[in-house]
């Protein structure tokens, strides 16, 4: 009997070899089902509807067996991309075939918002390619040949203005900005071009007395997931840790009472957070805060956060999104500031713009992702609900790697006609690829339906996930 014993294990050890291992014919392997539903499963399936959700945090992921969430470092792009002026707390926006870009001089300031400072304007039609128009708004060193669009202290220290998209928006109002004194109030200002500015209202719209704010670049925009707009700015964190609130208003003059987001780990300063809806899924917030080193010298990188709504930051990736690198003049301080908006500038490319001024880029969705190297791997869903016909994919495999996908029931059983045997393999790169089954079955038929999706990945990276009409 005892010797049956040891037998049996002995055969259950090579049979797990052989599976972990593969087939003698050198076919792939079926990997361990170890199915989600061994997990407690969540009877309120996330609504996903048909919005287009990105892997840059564990939002839908219940369970990864050989697969991590990796985070993608931005690709610098030429040193001599360089508008007019250089980048200082930035702002990009992207107005149809216009991208429009604000940023401060400090022109000698002895303090922040000195009278000495204004904020400059510079254009293009591809993001790479500035041009200083001539505005002649303000007289500078006794000339009108400049691109100055605000010269009011102290005002100019942190101009940080955005394209309102609030269905009925007045179109003089089409653009609003937040402004303010260094230590306790900020400003509203509203435009109708992006050029020509005017005070809401000669009161501030937002006062918070308790400590010392507002002397970074305060952050604002219309919230398509919330209905109202929101505002993100600088405070002390138990007066100690630069950090983060957050308040809302639902006409951008009466704010509610701040809420401190903490999003700081243990003795980290956040110095701006850059928070704003990312363009091709506006549910989903990007932040690039600039990560403020006290005790080194006064040196700074970047990192990468995100919020769903008024959710509180994810700190999924703690690691630097930038890092200085190997240009000296990146390692002083106030040497890394990412400007707000990450906004498209081609075909599979969004761009990030920094502070020395530099360009960096990243493919469409491509701040994360589900990754699998040499070995399957694999990436189930929590039980979701979707509206569509058709699934679209942000992936990438090697040449040699592949991703397949089969669809659950919420148990974690194959729905018939979506397992993965039936799942035509992706192998390839595409910002927009529909996935198909062997058998011809429509996703569609299973929309509203609970289900889970469950990714089988080799040598690839899922980006993002879209359920389209």
């Amino acid at each position: 009997m005892q010797f049956g014993v040891r037998a049996q294990g002995f055969l259950g050890l090579l049979l797990f070899v052989f599976l972990a291992t593969g087939t003698s014919s050198g076919q792939e392997a079926e990997l361990s089902r170890a199915p989600a539903h061994k997990q407690e499963i969540d009877e309120n399936s996330i609504e996903i509807g048909s919005r287009r959700e990105l892997f840059a945090d564990r939002y839908l992921i219940a369970q990864m067996i050989g697969t991590a969430l990796k985070l993608h470092e931005p690709i610098p792009t030429s040193p001599m991309e360089k508008p007019a002026n250089n980048l200082e707390y930035g702002t990009i926006i992207k107005d149809g075939p216009i991208y429009r870009l604000y940023t401060r001089e400090a022109r000698g300031s002895k303090f922040d918002g000195d009278t000495t400072e204004v904020t400059r304007y510079c254009e293009s039609l591809d993001g790479i390619h500035w041009n200083r128009p001539n505005l002649g708004l303000f007289e500078i060193d006794g000339s009108r040949d400049n691109n100055v669009i605000l010269h009011e202290a102290p005002f100019c220290h942190n101009f940080s203005p955005f394209l309102d998209n609030r269905p009925g928006v007045s179109p003089n109002e089409r653009f609003k900005a937040l402004a303010g004194t260094v230590k306790s109030q900020l400003f509203a200002f509203v435009s109708a071009d992006g050029i020509h500015w005017k005070k809401f209202q000669n009161e501030p719209v937002i006062r918070y007395t308790r400590e010392y704010a507002f002397d970074s670049q305060n952050v604002s925009f219309w919230s398509e997931e919330e209905g109202c707009y929101v505002c993100y700015f600088r405070h002390f964190l138990d007066k100690k840790l630069r950090s983060v609130c957050r308040t809302t208003s639902r006409d951008y003059v009466h704010w509610t009472e701040p809420v401190l987001m903490k999003p700081n780990f243990p003795g980290e300063h956040i110095y701006t957070t850059l928070t704003h809806p990312y363009y091709r899924a506006p549910h989903f917030y990007i932040a690039t805060p600039t990560r403020f080193h006290e005790d080194r010298g006064q040196s700074t990188d970047i990192l990468f956060m995100t919020a769903r709504g008024k959710s509180p930051f994810d700190r999924t990736f703690r690691e630097a999104f930038l890092r200085p690198g190997l240009d000296p003049e990146r390692w002083g301080n106030r040497s890394n500031y990412a400007a707000l908006n990450i906004v498209p500038t081609g075909p599979g490319e969004m761009s990030i713009y920094t502070t020395p001024f530099r360009r960096f880029t990243l493919r469409t969705d491509g701040f994360a992702s589900v990754h699998a190297g040499a070995d399957h791997g694999e990436m189930t869903t929590h039980p979701i609900r979707f509206n569509g016909k058709k699934l679209s994919l942000n992936y990438s495999t090697s040449a040699g790697g592949s991703l397949r996908l089969e669809i659950q029931d919420p148990e974690g059983n194959p729905i018939p006609g979506f397992a993965l045997s039936d799942c035509k393999p992706l192998v390839g790169d595409s910002i927009d690829q529909k996935v198909s089954w062997i058998k011809g079955s429509d996703p569609g038929s299973l929309s509203g339906k609970s289900v889970r999706l469950r990714f089988v990945l080799q040598e690839a990276d899922l980006y993002s996930l879209q359920f389209q009409p």
